[in-house]
């Protein structure tokens, strides 16, 4: 696989400082049930990465310290790491908003029993990977017969009350360009699953987040292999917009690693840069309980251009519109 922080080193993104932390972004392993073409993480089921009791319990105590809303669970696919319901449950009774970002297939899986009534039970938003609502489009960027798993995750999760409007049980799809283009308007998009989905297989939703593709591991190498990186670089900067920058991320999210280790976001820690710390070179989050991270520089390159084209992107969605 080619490495592509070399092509990205030099930029001339804007300089960004944080907020605060609200988010805990959590990578729990890249160990996952399947193997796309777009992941900027390069999971699949031959990883071993996934993180111990140890580093779980010194998540709590950053928790515990700050004033976290949110713990956003992701991977490879989160909920194979054996730590996640255990983690789960200990940030919902600490009354932390908690989102799974599921691939869906993965509540198929043999050893998950009882997984999405789990989730249903502790109130954990649902962030659904399903880059289409056409199964061509699905099973050539995750695999065959990866559509009619997620379809039947997502009646599944239906009957569960998810995608009902119940603020406690809220289902989120997520969609990114099969290639190297922006994604097209949020909101025009959403109508569309809501319809496709609904009239064909009478799946609902709370909303959809568009996200684009970034020019990171897998895909990046992809990019590179077809003569295409500089082309999408060229994209992304072009329909940069300064109106995003107040939006991204990073101002307010930490990113942590499966080992514990800390960065500005989850594409930082895939290019392995981390958070600038005056006391370590690569920060761990027991390093970080009770700190305040609030005036410090977010580490940038050119990759950022993804988080502020067009409508602009995070793990968030669509950043305007």
């Amino acid at each position: 696989m080619h490495a592509t922080l070399p092509y990205l080193v030099d930029t001339d993104f804007p300089q960004l400082q944080r907020r605060g932390v609200a988010t805990l972004q959590v990578n729990l392993g890249y160990l996952c049930n399947q193997t796309c073409v777009h992941c900027h993480v390069n999971a699949g089921p031959n990883r071993s990465e996934v993180m111990d009791r140890e580093t779980v319990d010194d998540l709590l105590a950053f928790m515990d310290a700050g004033a976290i809303t949110t713990l956003d669970l992701t991977g490879g696919a989160p909920e194979l790491n054996p730590h996640f319901r255990e983690l789960v449950a200990a940030a919902r009774a600490r009354g932390i908003h908690v989102v799974d970002r599921c691939n869906l297939t993965v509540l198929e899986e043999a050893d998950q029993a009882g997984l999405a009534e789990f989730l249903a039970e502790h109130q954990v938003e649902v962030v659904a990977s399903l880059p289409c609502y056409q199964e061509a489009n699905v099973d050539s960027q995750r695999g065959s017969g990866v559509f009619e798993a997620s379809i039947r995750a997502l009646q599944r999760l239906n009957r569960l009350g998810y995608g009902q409007g119940d603020g406690n049980r809220v289902l989120t799809l997520v969609y990114n360009p099969l290639g190297p283009n922006l994604p097209p308007d949020q909101n025009q998009l959403e109508a569309a699953y809501r319809q496709h989905l609904d009239r064909d297989f009478g799946i609902a939703f709370d909303r959809l987040f568009t996200i684009a593709n970034m020019p990171i591991q897998r895909f990046g190498s992809m990019l590179i292999s077809h003569g295409q990186f500089d082309e999408y670089m060229a994209l992304l900067k072009d329909a940069h917009s300064d109106a995003n920058l107040a939006g991204v991320m990073c101002r307010d999210l930490l990113s942590v690693d499966w080992r514990g280790y800390v960065y500005d976001c989850d594409f930082n820690q895939m290019l392995d840069l981390p958070m600038q710390d005056p006391s370590a070179e690569r920060p761990h989050i027991r390093d970080l309980v009770g700190a305040d991270l609030a005036g410090r520089p977010v580490v940038v390159r050119d990759h950022c251009y993804g988080c502020t084209a067009g409508q602009g992107s995070s793990c968030g969605g669509a950043l305007a519109g």
